[in-house]
Parts: C-alpha cells; sequence; structure tokens
C-alpha cells in the first residue's frame, strides 16, 4: 500500500498538534508541511514523529522566482534558501516542493525573459538543495502563466540540468490542462518526484469526475514510489482561502478521511 499524507496549510493556522491528530485520525501515513518558517523547525519536527508521522514534503510559501525586478526575485530566492536550512532541521529528509508566485497569471513583462529568469531561479534552488530532491509544481492556466502542463514541465527540467529536480503533477490541475493525464504521467516517468491529488471539484477522491485508477495504475507502470499527497479544499467561494466557516476544518478531515478510504479500495 501506498503512503498518503495531505498538505497542512489547508487547515489554515490550526496548531500543528491538531493537525497530526487529523492526520491520525483520517488515515494518513505523513503530511507536507506548509513552509512557515516562523514555526520552531525543531519542535514541528518532533511534533509528527511524536504521533508516528513523517514529513513527507514541503510546500513554499509565494515567492516570485520569475519576477522581472531583480529585488524582488532576489528576495524570493532568499526564501527559498532560507527554507532549505529549515527542512534540515526539520529532520524527517522531506522532499522541496517549488513553483512560481501563485495567482500571477500574465507576464509582467515577456513571457520568454520570465521563462528565463524561472529557469535560473530553479537552478538556483537546486544547486543550494544539494542532493535534497526538489519538485517543481505544475499549476493550472488560473493559478500560473509558467509551467502548466507535464510537457512545459519536462522542457523545464532540460533547461535546468540539474540531477536533483524533478516534477510534481496534481490531478487537480491535470484535469484542467491535461488532455489525457494519465499519459501525461507516464510521459514524466521517472522525473516525477512528487504527486498531489484532490477530486476535479477539490473535494474527495472518487467524489467527481476525475479517473483516479487509471492515474494510480499509470504512476505504478512508471515505478513511482513517493507518497500520493491529498490537497482538498472546504466546499465554498475563494479557492485561494482556506477558511470556509465555521466547522470548515472537520469537513476536511472528512474529506480526507474518505479520500484514504476510497485510495486503498482501488487497491492502493
Amino acid at each position: 500500500m501506498r503512503d498518503i499524507g495531505c498538505c497542512t496549510w489547508i487547515f489554515g493556522n490550526e496548531d500543528l498538534s491538531a493537525i497530526a491528530a487529523r492526520a491520525t485520525r483520517a488515515g494518513l501515513q505523513g503530511v507536507e508541511i506548509h513552509g512557515d518558517l516562523s514555526l520552531d523547525p525543531v519542535q514541528a519536527g518532533r511534533i509528527f514523529r511524536d504521533a508516528g508521522l513523517r514529513i513527507f514534503s514541503i510546500t513554499p510559501g509565494d515567492a516570485d522566482i520569475s519576477h522581472p525586478d531583480a529585488d524582488l526575485r532576489a528576495g524570493a530566492l532568499d526564501y527559498y534558501r532560507r527554507m532549505i536550512d529549515w527542512a534540515d532541521a526539520l529532520g524527517h529528509d522531506p522532499r522541496l516542493g517549488c513553483h512560481g508566485l501563485v495567482q500571477r497569471i500574465r507576464p509582467a513583462t515577456t513571457q520568454d525573459a520570465e521563462d528565463g529568469h524561472l529557469a535560473d531561479s530553479v537552478a538556483q534552488i537546486c544547486a543550494w538543495a544539494g542532493d535534497r530532491p526538489v519538485c517543481f509544481e505544475i499549476l493550472n492556466r488560473y493559478e500560473s502563466h509558467q509551467i502548466r502542463t507535464v510537457a512545459e514541465g519536462l522542457a523545464l527540467l532540460d533547461r535546468v540540468g540539474a540531477a536533483n529536480l524533478f516534477l510534481l503533477p496534481d490531478a487537480y490541475h491535470m484535469n484542467i490542462e491535461e488532455a489525457d493525464p494519465a499519459a501525461a504521467l507516464r510521459a514524466g516517468a521517472d522525473r516525477i518526484g512528487l504527486y498531489h491529488l484532490a477530486d476535479n471539484h477539490r473535494g474527495a477522491v472518487g467524489d467527481g469526475q476525475i479517473d483516479f485508477a487509471a492515474q494510480l495504475t499509470a504512476l505504478d507502470d512508471i515505478a513511482y514510489g513517493g507518497p500520493l499527497i491529498v490537497e482538498p479544499a472546504a466546499p465554498g467561494p475563494d479557492p485561494f482561502r482556506t477558511d470556509k466557516g465555521p466547522g470548515y476544518r472537520d469537513r476536511l478531515e472528512d474529506i480526507l478521511t474518505r479520500s484514504v478510504r476510497a485510495i486503498r479500495a482501488m487497491g492502493h
């Protein structure tokens, strides 16, 4: 059976001990922790370890690593440099997530120039990370103007040329951008380092229209050995706001619990 985790950012600013308890009740084996560098990494690592959970990976905070302003870009890169040190202090040996500024959906200058800035920044992040895997997250067109498909992600990997750089496809985003998500996963093959999933409405696995059986079979075919990271949102408006009103964290816990059951029922 595959390890299954969830992103901690979905619970907003809830105490990490409470998040660990929710993850355990939902039947998860670990989490993808939000890269909130104000958290004490040693304490955070201990909380999840004491709960019997692993920290599989880190979701970065928003940092515009392709912005044309060199000072803004340098500040974004400094966040990643500090996040790498923070990851070392966490323990658990997590993979590092990486992406551009969420909600920037058009270039401020030209696409070519900003694609160049992105590649240069990702190369720098990979150099700082050393042997630690860096997984570039592929987002949809409503969240990013860069790297929206596995094919575009593979082109980025080729351009950067770092041995520790991999892709992070997400079933929810692929539902928008890929004509055949399972085929896209097979095309990514051993260059896929992490995988996120939620159904087409960002709800529980199996509650919507995505063919998860096909995607999980594709992951088997490419010998993907990483965890499945469930990243849902509670029902409600504003996809960029986690808090959907009273009780939203309980609803998220239920979504996670049902997602785990659905994945296990598919033999994974």
